[in-house]
């Protein structure tokens, strides 16, 4: 989604642009997403700083968390600089950028959802956070409170029997729920990324098959192999999300990035929720899709080429079935991909401090496909030297 998008505003502001893809656009992490364009999610993820749960994470005793000792070594720094920045102040820090990007997540959407004919996959219903104690449920509707005195987030509270007449397929009783209604949800996240990619070639693009690893400099231009052959260009962007960090170290860049893992399966949909609904205290959604109801997981903190190992998903379709009834799982095996997250919980888009013509766009962490548009339009105007829609120093990769 980033890469596409950031494609299509370089194309609308007169450049020649090609998009080089090692597979066609959409089949990597935007593909397996929940597929919702959330303007609600103005706060980044943090990690948690209550020592019992991250206790509980360490002993693989919930659902959020899963992980593997040998990729500890090596993302131990990033996740510490994670941890500290997950502060109360320094989160309400992040949060401050962060909400100036996802502020405009609809309005950015909007013109190329248009463009590209893709209404028929957008649902404007909202995203639903369920709650199963009374605790979690008055937290919830403090934070709701909150974010829309702070933020202008629009919010609908529904307590246990209004939950059960708004979503009558729960088979469990909750303490409520927090109906966010500025989220819109995509029925086929990756569709929607081939469209706006269709829409690059139908307005004169290129997508062609090629390996980043290939890119090279010579003089002031940037050489890459391809399918249809050598590639000449004096500036390139580096949109590669869970991959980008790993081709940049070459580079001799140095970000402290790491990745989150997740998975997806799909089921049979003999009845359908009225909107994506979230288990707030499991860490789990439910999605309706083109597919099937979609399942999807928290966060597994794993090397990018490990061996699946689907553990959280096992344990929230128990948890998905106990609250919705989940029918049979389709016969496609579970999805697995990873999200490109930094410790300071903010994108990096800009240019690149040692290379000429080098721009970065990415780190966009679980709001990838939320930001994609907003993200390509700022680092089309860095491009183009022109005034940006928002400040974007606070997402420069010079603050590293």
């Amino acid at each position: 989604m980033v890469g596409t998008c950031t494609a299509l505003h370089l194309q609308a502001r007169g450049f020649d642009v090609v998009l080089v893809d090692r597979r066609s656009p959409g089949l990597e992490t935007s593909y397996g997403n929940a597929g919702l364009i959330q303007q609600e999610a103005v706060e980044p993820y943090a990690m948690p700083q209550d020592i019992g749960f991250l206790f509980q994470s360490a002993l693989g005793l919930r659902t959020e968390v899963n992980w593997h000792a040998n990729a500890m070594p090596h993302m131990l720094p990033s996740l510490w600089r994670y941890y500290k920045n997950s502060s109360a102040a320094k989160h309400a820090l992040a949060t401050q950028a962060y909400s100036r990007l996802t502020a405009h997540a609809n309005s950015e959407h909007q013109p190329l959802i248009t463009q590209s004919q893709s209404e028929d996959l957008i649902t404007r219903s909202g995203f639903r956070f369920v709650y199963r104690t009374q605790q979690a449920f008055d937290e919830g509707c403090e934070r709701a409170d909150r974010l829309h005195r702070d933020y202008g987030v629009r919010s609908q509270i529904l307590d246990a029997t209004a939950l059960a007449q708004a979503e009558p397929v729960l088979r469990l009783p909750l303490a409520g729920s927090v109906h966010w209604q500025d989220p819109w949800a995509v029925s086929d996240p990756g569709a929607l990324v081939q469209r706006y990619a269709q829409l690059l070639v139908v307005n004169g693009g290129q997508i062609v098959r090629g390996d980043a690893n290939t890119l090279t400099h010579h003089n002031t231009n940037w050489l890459l192999q391809t399918e249809v052959g050598e590639l000449n260009a004096a500036q390139v962007v580096i949109a590669l999300g869970p991959w980008s960090n790993g081709f940049v170290k070459k580079l001799g860049y140095d970000m402290p990035v790491f990745i989150k893992r997740g998975y997806h399966q799909h089921y049979q949909q003999p009845t359908r929720l009225s909107m994506p609904l979230l288990d707030a205290e499991k860490g789990y959604v439910i999605a309706p899709m083109q597919q099937g109801m979609r399942l999807t997981t928290g966060a597994e903190f794993a090397n990018i080429d490990a061996l699946p190992t689907p553990v959280q998903l096992q344990k929230t379709e128990k948890l998905a079935h106990e609250l919705i009834g989940l029918a049979q799982p389709l016969a496609t095996p579970p999805w697995l991909g990873a999200r490109p997250c930094t410790a300071d919980m903010l994108p990096i888009m800009g240019a690149a401090p040692k290379h000429q013509g080098l721009w970065f766009n990415f780190g966009h962490g679980h709001q990838g496909f939320t930001l994609g548009p907003v993200a390509g339009r700022l680092l089309s105007e860095l491009i183009s030297k022109e005034s940006t829609l928002i400040d974007t120093r606070p997402y420069s990769p010079t603050r590293f």
